[in-house]
């Protein structure tokens, strides 16, 4: 007797919220979305990192409007806004990950340390501000081209901060020291000369090293020149640092011959108007800016060059000290 066969029944999958249609058709607007967002502008993403520093901005603005500080650092954040205008159409249509990560990670930290909550908040407004604008520099790095060199974008960061006035507090009694012994030993073929800590004692007239002459600001301008003319020369991190060593000792045998001078000058009992002090002041920034503008940008690149532009100044020192003290007696 023949039996039919029968075919059991498939239980019906359970239902649930998860729909296999309905992700395949939300991938394409993911993917859609995650394009959007790549192919997003540079300077858009830059404008925001911009808006999320806007504690550190306000600070900024805030310690320079109440005179507590110069406003050289405004010359830092133009030339870095007239680099990033300069090289907009070279711009990364995809940043590069590890600059941006950094960038990212920083700004976050600045933040909240700059507006958090509690101990947070209780960090010196210098440290976070050091740690923002490093944080802005690293995100610019993300998407200018690789040719642009990180560190001199990463120093007139730096620059940009308002720290001559802290610069001066910390270092600049040290500096007027090592100003005034260098001074001292100058001074010494044409006068009698000691010193006790920043003062000077030339032919028994006392002359003070002040905090004007310890030189912060010639510091200053004259690393931003080191960064824009580095910038400017297409100088890598390697030539750039390497040049760097011949920098400070220009800026520290310039500050040595206007002191130099000046001293001379009121040892000699001719006191100086403060007419001479501007004059000279400009004249020797101007030539240590020029000799550092040589040195980066390849006027002088090897060692003697630069020694001797240093020898270059100490001889001048010695001469004009000399006359003013034989004229003198």
């Amino acid at each position: 007797m023949p039996s039919s066969l029968s075919t059991p029944a498939v239980p019906a999958a359970p239902r649930s919220g998860f729909s296999l249609a309905a992700l395949a058709q939300s991938r394409p607007r993911l993917v859609d979305a995650g394009i959007r967002i790549d192919r997003a502008p540079a300077l858009g993403w830059l404008g925001l990192q911009c808006v999320a520093l806007m504690p550190t901005w306000l600070w900024m603005a805030a310690r320079l409007r109440d005179g507590s500080d110069d406003p050289l650092g405004l010359l830092a954040l133009a030339t870095l806004a007239l680099l990033v205008g300069r090289l907009r159409g070279e711009l990364r249509a995809s940043p590069r990950l590890g600059w941006l990560v950094t960038a990212t990670f920083g700004t976050l930290v600045a933040t909240v340390l700059r507006i958090g909550p509690g101990a947070l908040s209780a960090w010196p407004p210098l440290a976070t501000g050091l740690l923002a604008v490093l944080a802005m520099a690293c995100g610019l790095l993300a998407f200018l081209p690789r040719r642009v060199a990180p560190a001199p974008v990463l120093g007139l960061a730096v620059l940009a901060l308002p720290l001559l006035s802290s610069l001066q507090f910390y270092a600049g009694y040290p500096l007027r020291v090592v100003t005034a012994e260098a001074s001292r030993w100058l001074l010494m073929p044409g006068f009698t000369v000691s010193r006790e800590g920043s003062t000077l004692l030339v032919d028994g007239r006392l002359v003070i090293v002040d905090a004007p002459c310890s030189g912060v600001q010639m510091v200053w301008l004259g690393y931003f020149t080191a960064c824009a003319v580095a910038l400017w020369a297409g100088r890598d991190n390697r030539g750039f640092l390497a040049r760097l060593p011949a920098v400070g000792l220009l800026v520290l045998a310039g500050n040595i011959v206007r002191n130099s001078v000046l001293v001379a000058l009121e040892g000699a009992g001719l006191q100086p108007p403060a007419v001479l002090h501007q004059v000279l002041g400009l004249a020797l920034l101007a030539l240590v800016c020029g000799g550092i503008a040589r040195v980066m940008a390849g006027g002088m690149t090897g060692v003697m060059g630069r020694a001797s532009a240093t020898r270059a100044l100490t001889h001048a020192a010695t001469h004009a000290v000399k006359g003013v003290g034989h004229g003198a007696v």
